[in-house]
């Protein structure tokens, strides 16, 4: 059982990755009306760098690609983690109503973080 709530986490948030990520290529979500001015301005900013965000598009895709396939999901959780270290900063500091979607995503990627932690351990020995 405990595994099928994994994978249903997991796809669920592969998928939000997944769609992030080609969105920054196709536009094709609305901004919110709510966005703070603060937000906007880091967007504009981030907008200006012309690699930056596809980069990010990329690493998004792939990372929710990964995240969902099961023997790659440790993968796929490295991948996310400086995705979602952004996602958790920007959001503290300038859209705080994100937080509570921000803290489930957290609690999935530790999850699978913990769940996998003997295909990590090869890594620091």
């Amino acid at each position: 059982m405990k595994q099928k709530i994994l994978f249903a986490l997991s796809l669920l948030l592969g998928l939000m990755f997944v769609n992030a990520g080609l969105n920054k290529f196709f536009n094709y979500m609305p901004i919110p009306d709510d966005l703070p001015q603060s937000m906007i301005e880091l967007m504009t900013a981030l907008m200006q760098v012309s690699w930056l965000l596809p980069l990010v598009a990329i690493i998004e895709i792939i990372g929710g690609v990964l995240f969902m396939i099961p023997r790659y999901r440790a993968l796929g959780a490295i991948v996310l983690i400086p995705i979602l270290t952004g996602i958790t900063l920007i959001n503290l500091t300038a859209a705080p109503s994100g937080l509570p979607l921000v803290i489930a995503l957290l609690a999935i990627e530790c999850w699978v973080i913990f769940e996998n932690r003997n295909k990590y351990l090869v890594m620091v020995k």
